[in-house]
């Protein structure tokens, strides 16, 4: 049997070590777990920093040779771990209420709730009496720290200044928000530049022309009044973050500011886990305990077998298929609240689709991973990769791309932590995989670095900038 302690949560770590060698080699002593089902174990301890989340207190999977059995130790009290454990390792039928078939985390229905919620973010907030960023760390979004803004916009007055200087500056001056949430960020970067572009007696800010982008025409219309007083510079649009190129291909080498905030981490993703020199794709399923999806089916009269068909009517038509909006919004949160994700591997040899999104391949995989752990459990970050590779080419040859987000800058850090997914109130966070969108970005001929956040003690954010080769 394989340990391994995958964060560093001291304390839980030794408890929930102890605990977990105790239940095992009770199993064992008991028959409960044969020899040859011992030999194959990896057990993996997980501490889950995102207190909502789509994992049980102990999940299985393997291909055969192995078994990948990971534990939660910030769930673990309170349960029969041994119980759990020996449910996990027997790979019993699922007596689950599952809510779609078994596919890459990428094109589960998982992201059609997160999709939904965006859509529907003011009806949630109204709902539940908070706003979005209520539910991030801290209570706030490390995107609106006003020192961070500020220094945001000086350096990109001292870009035009210097362009100016060079005899390079546009006569239009495009900058791009891509993923606006309450556009506060985007409004405070505005009137802060301003503020220094009339300091400093220059004149750009007449010249900048803002686009603001999201795919949640709710989200849009929720931002304009947080940049009102420069309205005449703005332009809203519909966008789709994982191709905006598709949407401003007029504007292709031309974007001299491009930012976003939050927005790469709530991008569809998959997982993969490398094992024995052999990579495997996570296959997952949302799906329902069936003691929880009893309990929803009771409490909304719903019969437990029009269960499934019931979220999915919700999804199509809104929270008032259910009768009363407020009921609607209910069932909602409740069924959003209990999903889980079951999940299986499989060799990506043995599948019948490409797994990999554009601009990566396996080989181009096996390239990066060469100097990789050899066995590890990582993100793909497809998503966020897309978005990144589609936005690169609107650059302009002195523009950049900043991102505030959180990023796994190196693929050994996966070793010491999870990352992912989580949620926060109806969406879903993941890390970004930093090391693949680094090595995606050089092969593309762009530079990549990324900079510490520096404005919020204890932030888990990272800066990354990206701007083409010379």
């Amino acid at each position: 049997m394989f340990l391994q302690l995958n964060h560093l949560q001291g304390k839980s770590a030794a408890q929930t070590a102890q605990e977990t060698v105790a239940a095992i080699y009770g199993l064992l002593a008991e028959g409960k777990i044969s020899e040859a089902q011992f030999g194959k174990l990896r057990v993996q301890l997980d501490w889950l920093q995102y207190k909502q989340n789509f994992r049980d207190v102990v999940t299985a999977a393997g291909d055969g040779s192995f078994l990948d059995l990971r534990i939660d130790t910030r769930q673990i009290e309170g349960t029969d771990l041994k119980s759990c454990i020996q449910k996990a390792v027997a790979n019993e039928p699922s007596d689950r209420l599952a809510l779609e078939n078994f596919c890459s985390f990428r094109k589960s229905v998982a992201w059609d709730y997160n999709r939904f919620y965006w859509s529907r973010l003011h009806e949630w907030e109204q709902a539940t009496g908070k706003g979005y960023e209520q539910a991030l760390p801290g209570g706030k979004s490390d995107g609106n720290v006003d020192d961070a803004i500020a220094d945001s916009a000086l350096e990109f007055w001292q870009l035009l200044n210097d362009m100016e200087g060079k005899n390079q500056l546009p006569q239009e001056i495009f900058t791009l928000e891509i993923g606006v949430g309450t556009g506060t960020r985007c409004g405070n970067f505005v009137r802060l530049f301003r503020d220094i572009d009339r300091d400093k007696g220059t004149s750009y800010y007449p010249k900048l022309r803002v686009l603001m982008g999201d795919y949640s025409l709710d989200t849009l219309d929720l931002s304009r009044p947080a940049v009102q007083e420069h309205i005449s510079l703005c332009s809203f649009l519909a966008l789709d973050a994982m191709n905006p190129l598709k949407t401003l291909s007029f504007l292709r080498h031309k974007l001299l500011y491009v930012h976003s905030t939050n927005m790469y981490d709530n991008l569809p993703t998959e997982e993969f886990v490398r094992r024995n020199g052999r990579l495997y794709l996570v296959e997952t399923r949302l799906s329902l305990a069936r003691e929880a999806a009893c309990a929803i089916a009771h409490k909304y009269e719903i019969a437990y077998d029009k269960l499934r068909w019931t979220t999915e009517r919700l999804r199509e038509i809104g929270p008032s298929f259910l009768g009363e909006h407020e009921r609607g919004m209910a069932f909602w949160m409740d069924v959003w609240q209990a999903a889980r994700l079951e999940e299986r591997l499989t060799a990506i040899e043995e599948l019948r689709d490409d797994p990999f999104p554009e601009h990566l391949n396996a080989r181009t995989l096996d390239e990066i991973l060469e100097n990789a752990p050899t066995d590890m459990r990582f993100h793909l970050s497809s998503g966020a990769l897309q978005s990144f590779a589609n936005t690169l080419p609107l650059l302009h040859p002195r523009g950049y791309l900043q991102v505030q987000d959180i990023f796994v800058k190196d693929f050994s850090e996966y070793r010491l932590g999870f990352y992912g997914p989580g949620k926060l109130d109806g969406s879903i966070v993941n890390w970004i995989n930093g090391a693949v969108l680094k090595e995606v970005a050089e092969r593309l001929g762009y530079n990549v670095r990324f900079v510490p956040y520096k404005y919020r003690k204890g932030s888990k954010t990272s800066i990354l900038y990206t701007s083409p080769r010379d």
